[in-house]
């Protein structure tokens, strides 16, 4: 139910894909999308509607029923940091929602190591700049054969002995650059002729080998490559993968 609708996504991504793969019914893997307009007054005494959207792929602790209600929690928090406390840099977004959760879960009886790992875009759709923050997940940004990886904060979002406040990451992209937040399920799910992990490596060779497909072609190839590799394996985890060219 804390699922964005696709139409939402597709009008304000509209080149993008969202494979998202459920382990179980119910899921702790989420993804997320918020808009932020902001209008601005430019010297014509015109305003200009700069467009911004928040979007993350999120993983929280366990997958089926207690992973889904500990995603329940994380996404509320999400939605409060952003709506209730008006912030968009997504690294005080992260800061907010570790907060947010930390207490909800100490109001529970039982030891809570209940957390999640997160990738989360800030993006204005219309100078093409974005911000990013990641709790253990990363950005990648493929364009002419290249994968730029931006790396994320090694914490998770819930307790952890080591906190500190998550890091800002700002890039300024160009148009046909593909951006893409992920899970972990994709590169965790055993299969293939020996039974082995996907792997990061085979991953990013992957999305690099498709960026110049339109992103629905690319969603159809990453969703067959999984399939194609899992084989007759169980599926090992949730899968959620978000590609978006600029």
């Amino acid at each position: 139910a804390i699922l964005p609708p696709v139409k939402l996504v597709k009008e304000y991504l509209n080149e993008s894909f969202i494979l998202y793969k459920p382990k179980d019914i119910v899921a702790g893997d989420f993804y997320w999308i918020a808009p932020i307009d902001e209008t601005k007054a430019v010297q014509t005494n015109s305003t200009k509607i700069d467009h911004r959207i928040l979007f993350a792929a999120a993983d929280c602790t366990g997958h089926g029923v207690p992973g889904a209600m500990v995603s329940v929690v994380c996404s509320n928090a999400l939605n409060r940091a952003v709506k209730e406390f008006g912030i968009t840099n997504p690294a005080q977004i992260l800061d907010k929602v570790r907060e947010l959760v930390i207490e909800t879960f100490e109001k529970s009886e039982s030891e809570v190591k209940d957390g999640m790992d997160i990738s989360l875009v800030l993006l204005n759709t219309s100078t093409y700049e974005v911000a990013w923050a990641g709790a253990n997940n990363p950005l990648w940004i493929i364009s002419e054969n290249e994968l730029q990886e931006i790396k994320p904060d090694k914490q998770p979002i819930g307790k952890y002995a080591a906190i500190k406040p998550f890091t800002s990451h700002s890039i300024q992209l160009k148009k046909n650059q593909c951006l893409y937040i992920f899970t972990d399920g994709f590169v965790d799910q055993f299969g293939g002729t020996q039974g082995k992990k996907f792997k990061t490596t085979n991953f990013k060779k992957l999305l690099i080998s498709i960026q110049d497909q339109s992103m629905d072609k690319q969603k159809e190839i990453l969703n067959s490559a999984f399939e194609n590799w899992k084989g007759h394996l169980e599926q090992v985890d949730d899968v959620c993968v978000i590609g978006v060219r600029i």
